[in-house]
């Protein structure tokens, strides 16, 4: 290679190099608390196909659209529902035609102990229950889902003064694990390791209330950014999907 190919070769890698680092976005990313665990793979996964940069807060859905409302910064909201993105499109927070639904969520009741819960969730009828987590229903759908189910089983009224809230499913998980609370509602992602629950769990029936369907939507401050539609088309791919489903998740048809 003769020092004039040498130098034009380097020159273009520096273009290259400048281009590809011109064209990456950070993206800041509102993310329902729920998907912590899939998003952060998923982020690693992004980051490192595309080069842009994902910076991510975990929270509460209710939380995220108040935050939103009175002018946080994020790019892209993936919510714990349908509503929130819905409802911000509607109110013009969001950009019209970018939502889609990116997961389905599975409820589950947990112990992080064995035999506390049973595989049919018989444990809420019975008069052992001192304590029982969940996420606050005003702010997280899973909690929503939560009180939900317990009036479908006919125990909520006699289960409400035993309730332990807590803001995001990440403070409940804390409840539940540290033992300050014997058993608690969760996303099923939070507990499933390996395609297995540790401890004793009930598997919430689909059936028993109104399905948790999440919505992903780019948000007016990332329309034009080409690292928001590249996360949220990453999202809708094979590679994001599968790992979604190996977190317990369903993918919404």
């Amino acid at each position: 290679m003769t020092l004039k190919t040498l130098v034009s070769s380097l020159l273009a890698g520096v273009v290259l190099l400048a281009t590809v680092t011109a064209r990456a976005d950070e993206i800041a990313v509102a993310v329902a608390a729920n998907f912590t665990a899939p998003f952060n793979k998923i982020a690693a996964e992004f980051e490192k196909e595309t080069g842009h940069k994902l910076v991510a807060s975990f929270g509460s859905t209710g939380k995220f659209y108040a935050q939103i409302r009175n002018g946080a910064p994020f790019e892209v909201l993936l919510a714990a529902d349908d509503e929130t993105p819905a409802r911000l499109v509607k109110e013009g927070a969001g950009v019209p035609g970018s939502r889609f639904s990116y997961a389905t969520g599975r409820l589950v009741l947990w112990s992080p102990k064995p035999g506390v819960v049973d595989a049919a969730g018989e444990v809420l009828k019975g008069s052992a229950v001192q304590k029982l987590a969940i996420a606050d229903p005003r702010l997280a759908p899973y909690g929503a889902a939560s009180v939900e189910v317990m009036k479908q089983l006919g125990v909520h009224e006699r289960l409400a003064p035993q309730l332990v809230t807590g803001e995001t499913l990440a403070q409940v998980f804390q409840f539940v694990a540290s033992g300050n609370s014997p058993m608690g509602f969760l996303a099923l992602s939070q507990v499933l390791k390996d395609g297995k629950v540790e401890g004793s769990s009930w598997v919430v029936p689909a059936a028993l209330h109104t399905p948790i369907r999440q919505d992903a939507v780019l948000l007016n401050a990332g329309q034009g950014k080409p690292g928001a539609a590249a996360l949220l088309r990453y999202l809708q791919g094979t590679k994001a999907q599968a790992l979604i489903q190996s977190f317990g998740y369903d993918i919404p048809k």
